[in-house]
């Protein structure tokens, strides 16, 4: 008898790909994704720590649960198990239990491949079931296979946990120590994709370039090996990662960038702050001319390389003339896109205790300041696309009838107007207009084939391009 199984994502992609795999997993007993709450069987909350106030909205959905649950067994309708899962569960589960009695499950990010005995203890006995800790196996080895197809453009997990301890961020504590996943292990969840109908695959990590598995060979494989490694794949067009480390960026991955074709040219290397006493301060571990001295690097091999970062303004002691080396760094190294939040303390965190934190005035303007700087740079990105051909991968529909919308090579949302046929496919796009956020065009005479990379070059390169787009998924590190 088919279940219906409900998930709710918030945060980053590891999180939109930890979600898929949980109902994975639930399939075989029994339970099919909804799009619903109400009236399902099971309720999943994955959550994230990054946004202030994140466990305020667990507990607001939580409320409203409560109510869909009563109602549902009122109605004699079975029972409906609630769980939470996530960063926040991690952090916060003993006081989500002891808050919230409806809630019957309660388990970290490394414990979810455990969801059918977990399940099974609630459906036995009246209790809840918390499990937050670490376990000593990887939760990737006891994952079954995808159940259908991923979707055209999907991630792939292959890097989980940091070893960076920045001062700001719960991740060490929330996901644990940096795990590599086996090379053999990728490859192979890589290629049922692919034969399933994914032409895009974006490899996630915490510190997705510290990644070091063992590879089939008996050597230890670092993210360049395995991506030259997945180009070999027929059928996979496109390969990206995030999110990156500016320590971690070794010669082989950048050279990478200039020797593999189906890697896209595009990178999202956050440096958070470019002033050097914030960044010691976070712990980083790099300077900004350490960072500076990558992005060269990086566009010696890849001059049409767009850029992507994170920045955090208003950290603790942050003065104006550190914001202002953050307004210099951005000008100096242009990025396509960028991240911008204004510091908020993550309990269990150094720098939450730090006393010197800034008032909400301060952190507001200065974010303002910066979101212009990149706004202005990124809408003249965009602009220059204007009357090029760029190949674009659709792979969703939009909101009006008829239109179709993909990704350009530089990760630009491209919106067209074209027929269904062309959903899932990669084709011709000529660009006719440029917003801050995307772009529009028309699809043109031909067609790119399975498996064939993207051709072409950014209209700019260098430091003319900067960004911000405001999105609901956040950037992992």
């Amino acid at each position: 008898m088919s279940k219906k199984l409900f998930i709710k994502t918030w945060g980053c992609q590891m999180n939109v790909y930890d979600s898929a795999r949980m109902a994975d997993v639930l399939a075989p007993l029994g339970y099919r994704p909804v799009e619903e709450p109400e009236g399902a069987d099971m309720v999943i909350l994955n959550t994230c720590h990054i946004r202030e106030k994140a466990s305020e909205k667990v507990f607001s959905d939580l409320g409203r649960l409560r109510g869909l649950k009563d109602r549902k067994a009122a109605e004699g309708d079975g029972r409906m198990i609630v769980a939470v899962a996530g960063c926040v569960a991690q952090a916060e589960g003993e006081e989500i239990l002891a808050r919230m009695p409806h809630v019957d499950m309660v388990f970290g990010p490394q414990n979810y491949h455990t969801l059918p005995e977990m399940v099974a203890r609630v459906t036995r006995a009246a209790g809840s079931v918390l499990n937050t800790d670490f376990p000593a196996e990887s939760k990737f080895d006891f994952l079954p296979e995808e159940e259908g197809a991923q979707g055209v453009a999907a991630f792939l997990a292959v890097q989980e946990g940091c070893d960076k301890f920045c001062t700001f961020c719960v991740v060490p504590y929330t996901r644990g120590a940096e795990f590599s996943r086996p090379a053999a292990q990728v490859l192979a969840e890589a290629r049922r994709m692919v034969a399933a109908g994914t032409a895009e695959i974006t490899l996630l990590g915490q510190n997705v370039n510290a990644w070091h598995g063992d590879g089939p060979d008996g050597s230890s494989w670092g993210l360049g090996r395995l991506i030259r490694e997945l180009a070999e794949i027929d059928g996979l067009a496109r390969i990206r990662y995030t999110t990156s480390h500016p320590r971690d960026m070794d010669e082989d991955l950048i050279r990478a960038h200039a020797e593999v074709p189906q890697l896209m040219p595009y990178l999202h290397l956050p440096v958070q702050s470019g002033s050097d006493r914030i960044l010691a301060a976070m712990n980083r571990k790099h300077t900004a001319d350490d960072y500076r001295r990558v992005i060269d690097r990086l566009r010696a091999a890849k001059p049409d390389l767009a850029l992507s970062g994170d920045f955090i303004v208003g950290f603790p002691g942050e003065t104006d003339a550190d914001f202002a080396e953050t307004l210099r760094l951005v000008t100096d190294v242009g990025y396509a896109q960028a991240y911008t939040f204004k510091y908020s303390p993550r309990p269990g965190t150094p720098a939450s205790v730090d006393g010197g934190q800034l008032s909400e005035e301060v952190k507001g303007a200065r974010l303002e300041a910066l979101q212009q700087l990149i706004a202005a740079q990124q809408i003249a990105f965009n602009q220059g696309f204007v009357g090029r051909t760029v190949p674009v991968l659709f792979d969703r529909r939009g909101k009006q009838d008829g239109q179709l919308l993909g990704r350009s090579p530089w990760m630009q949302s491209v919106y067209v107007q074209g027929n269904d046929r062309l959903f899932g496919r990669m084709v011709e796009v000529r660009i006719d207009a440029a917003y801050s956020n995307s772009l529009t065009g028309a699809v043109v005479t031909g067609e790119w084939t399975s498996g064939a990379p993207y051709t072409g070059s950014a209209p700019h390169s260098g430091n003319t391009h900067t960004g911000n787009q405001g999105i609901e998924v956040e950037a992992l590190a």
